[in-house]
């Protein structure tokens, strides 16, 4: 049974280092005790923590590990480049060979904006749709995490009400409230912003409808809105292009950041030519934006993707996480509510509406050495094989049992 010591006299250090310990989504105040804060070393679809202990990683750096920490392709691939150079006053050729690339695998693609992180693609895209629409009004999921400025942080602390203007909510998969929000709108609906499928947390999540999501397109269509895919997380998951293509839905903006560099970093916009003229037009910048190593690092990842079918093993290891899981689930009595793709799986268990027997099952599994969310949506890499699978699922065993005589 794993133990924290260090990483307990670390969190009492940051306490102080920071303004309230460790700040945003990976801040491990909210799930159980033995959830480690801090982590020494990572490797394939392992972690390890300060205190020497190992774990299967199920949330991958929230996403950012798609192949596996410290592949070795991507690795050599960023020293390469970063003995020639990274950041510097301009870019290499590295940026128009990654754009190039963006344009060639992603159907919508004409043109591609880079920056570092999630947030700034969102951002970027809805200030494109702006600019190019002369428009305001933006219809948002209820619920949805579209990152962490202030006109899409969840806290309202340090936010203006301005901030919020000219946002509209509908519901995921509901086509009459998304109708009913394009109305409101009237003849102001800069963008509609949707995420490939609902990944909210504590919630069950919602692959879209076909009707929902050619009602979003033909919506833009109709009003010349923007149909803006926020495909921050699932980028890379499903297909190289925007995840929407699997059901043959294309949007017109794309954002897209966490895997496309295996986690170095990087965020990527992509539009259609529709929206070129307000892509020109806005003033969007940083620094570290135009740095070489991260884009080397993308069109490494890009290659070992398609030359190692690691969507295809993504999925088949989460498939097999998935059925492993329900399995040892009924044996104890429990009765699992996983939704969405197993490549993203979210697992709840059913009865359980403070979470509470699910917070101490992550616990449970952490200190066994799995490393699972009790309410955020989890990953799978390419690097979690067979074997991988098979011992994690050998580590919950003991974890269900402890659940079941926690609340029998």
């Amino acid at each position: 049974m794993n133990k924290l010591h260090n990483d307990l006299k670390l969190r009492e250090r940051a306490q102080s280092a920071f303004p309230n310990g460790v700040y945003g989504h990976q801040a491990s105040q909210s799930v159980s005790p033995h959830h480690p804060q801090f982590f020494a070393r990572a490797q394939g679809c392992r972690l390890w923590d300060t205190d020497g202990n190992e774990y299967i990683d199920f949330m991958c750096g929230y996403g950012t590990n798609l192949l596996g920490y410290q592949h070795p392709r991507i690795e050599e691939a960023a020293r390469k480049q970063q003995a020639l150079i990274d950041c510097a006053t301009g870019p290499s050729p590295m940026m128009l060979e990654l754009a190039e690339t963006f344009r060639e695998k992603v159907e919508h693609a004409d043109w591609t904006i880079f920056a570092k992180n999630g947030t700034d693609a969102t951002t970027i895209c809805i200030m494109t749709a702006r600019a190019q629409t002369k428009k305001n009004t933006i219809l948002v999921a209820d619920g949805a995490y579209h990152g962490a400025s202030p006109w899409c942080t969840p806290s309202p602390a340090g936010v203006a009400p301005g901030e919020r203007a000219h946002q509209i909510t509908y519901a995921y998969n509901d086509v009459e409230s998304l109708r009913n929000a394009a109305e409101e709108a009237g003849d102001d609906l800069a963008a509609i912003i949707v995420s490939p499928f609902k990944h909210d947390v504590f919630v069950d999540q919602e692959w879209p409808t076909d009707d929902f999501a050619r009602a979003a397109r033909a919506i833009c269509d109709e009003t010349g809105g923007a149909l803006i895919l926020d495909d921050v997380r699932c980028a890379f998951r499903f297909t190289l292009g925007a995840t929407w293509e699997v059901i043959g839905v294309l949007p017109d903006l794309c954002a897209m950041s966490k895997s496309v560099a295996n986690g170095y970093a990087l965020a990527v916009v992509t539009g259609n030519e529709k929206f070129r003229e307000g892509a020109s037009q806005i003033y969007t910048t940083g620094s570290f934006w135009f740095a070489s190593v991260a884009f080397a690092a993308a069109l490494e990842t890009i290659a070992v993707i398609e030359e190692e079918s690691s969507i295809e093993a993504i999925k088949a290891a989460g498939d097999a996480l998935r059925s492993g899981l329900n399995e040892q689930a009924r044996c104890h009595g429990f009765t699992l509510r996983q939704s969405g793709p197993s490549q993203m799986p979210l697992v709840l268990i059913d009865d359980d509406p403070t979470w509470e027997k699910n917070n101490f099952l992550c616990g449970e599994a952490a200190q066994r050495g799995v490393y699972m969310h009790p309410w955020h949506n989890m990953f799978v890499s390419a690097a979690h094989n067979a074997t991988d699978i098979a011992e994690a699922l050998q580590r919950t065993e003991g974890a269900f049992a402890a659940l079941k005589k926690q609340f029998s």
